[in-house]
């Protein structure tokens, strides 16, 4: 029994010794897919961490290159940095900064199919808070409920214009609030004025690159809606600003307020010490003969006194229109586009191609050059919402980083009105997704 019972127990220790190898074998495998499943999941972990890291850096660059094209830009406009910096052939078209690319984008008012780019001169716009009620009329996409609204909730009272709305209507809404009766801050500031409306202020362009794209010219199929024609069909909202304003006095010399009578005396020696005796009393007999000594613009005061040119535009820096510190909302007619010139009193569009004609080959710095283009009547009835320079640029900024991996877009106001060009507005347009060509952003990555 005994006996028996030992050979047993050995023939089970045999047969347990055979078995050993391939359990081994099976707990081995298994070891092996669970540490290769942990390198793989490591591995994926890692692989998302080094993507977050590059684009996170690719972000950053992005923000650097924005950040460097908006001191580029303020350089620009600065007069000082203007003359002594060289920005090349294209100075506003794929710029490199160093931490990446960078394009100052601006619509072609005249061509939609090409993307055009530099500054934005905010004082060849109307400005929404000056503007007469005939003047916002005469914009493109302009309504005359939007209009009218657009006088109420500008000016400090509460008397309702006719078609226009004061807090009682504003108060109605379903989100309500009260007529601001204060000057707009933003031209975005439309779409809380009775009547403002995406379409009337963007039209077409949804993107706000000035091209048709094709989304814009796809009828319903894709926002925005638009009349697929083949054309761009803007809003106003590339025809009008709030920034716009100028200096008027200062600059070294006492200015001569040429709207007041008692100014005469200033002006006449100013006369006296620029033709000399002779042509002086001349001149004061053309004045007086078409008026008193009071003047509603500069150019007015040219027409009437009928000086010489050169005379005229020696005098030119030491006149003022009124006895504010800051006039707001002048027009440069140097730089309107036709559709802005058309806004302003009494010009029909045989008028405006004079005058775009004219202004190409001409003293820009000087108001002089009007009287050719217009006869002396319309040029005096535009004269006093009209200059020849202007203080706030804008600049619509696409930066990209290095790699083409990330990108902003910001729309920012440069103001040099008091010689520092210091940002007034940014916003940033990224979310309205990359304004350019998609070859671009291939590219960037093709060089790395």
């Amino acid at each position: 029994m005994k006996r028996e019972l030992n050979n047993r127990i050995l023939t089970m220790a045999d047969r347990d010794s055979r078995q050993s190898p391939g359990t081994v074998l099976i707990v081995t495998i298994w070891i092996t897919l669970v540490l290769a499943s942990m390198v793989i999941v490591m591995s994926r972990t890692l692989r998302v961490d080094v993507l977050a890291s590059v684009n996170s850096l690719s972000s950053v660059q992005a923000e650097a290159t924005a950040n460097a094209a908006i001191a580029y830009v303020r350089a620009r406009v600065s007069n000082s940095a203007e003359s002594s910096v060289d920005y090349g052939e294209k100075p506003f078209e794929d710029m490199d900064s160093g931490s990446g690319r960078f394009w100052v984008l601006r619509p072609n008012l005249s061509d939609d199919k090409n993307h055009d780019f530099g500054l934005t001169d905010e004082g060849g716009k109307i400005n929404l808070n000056s503007a007469s009620l005939e003047m916002l009329l005469k914009l493109p996409s302009m309504t005359s409920e939007l209009a009218n609204a657009i006088i109420d909730w500008r000016d400090s009272d509460s008397e309702i214009t006719a078609g226009g709305a004061e807090s009682e209507y504003y108060l109605l809404l379903g989100e309500s609030y009260n007529c601001k009766n204060a000057p707009l801050e933003t031209v975005e500031e439309v779409l809380l004025i009775k009547g403002g409306d995406h379409d009337y202020l963007y039209g077409e362009d949804l993107n706000r690159n000035g091209v048709l794209d094709d989304n814009e010219n796809d009828a319903q199929q894709t926002l925005p809606a638009d009349n697929s024609n083949g054309k761009l069909e803007p809003g106003f909202l590339n025809y009008v600003t709030v920034y716009s304003y100028q200096p008027n006095g200062g600059g070294g010399e006492q200015k001569i307020d040429i709207t007041s009578r008692r100014s005469g005396g200033q002006l006449r020696n100013l006369i006296r010490e620029t033709v000399g005796e002779e042509d002086y009393f001349i001149i004061n007999e053309n004045i007086i003969a078409s008026g008193p000594y009071r003047f509603q613009s500069v150019i007015e005061f040219y027409i009437r006194s009928d000086l010489k040119e050169e005379d005229f535009k020696k005098m030119e820096p030491r006149l003022a229109v009124g006895d504010d510190d800051e006039v707001t909302g002048l027009v440069n007619i140097n730089t309107a586009p036709k559709e802005v010139l058309l806004c302003l009193p009494g010009l029909e569009q045989s008028d405006v191609d004079s005058i775009v004609s004219k202004r190409t080959d001409q003293d820009n710095s000087s108001i002089a050059w009007l009287k050719e283009a217009l006869d002396d009547e319309k040029a005096m009835a535009i004269g006093r919402y009209i200059t020849v320079t202007s203080y706030q640029y804008s600049a619509d900024i696409v930066a990209l980083s290095k790699d083409g991996r990330s990108y902003r877009r910001y729309y920012v106001v440069i103001d040099n009105a008091e010689g520092n060009a210091k940002v007034i507005y940014r916003k940033s347009l990224t979310h309205l997704g990359w304004p350019l060509d998609d070859k671009i952003l291939e590219n960037s990555k093709e060089r790395l």
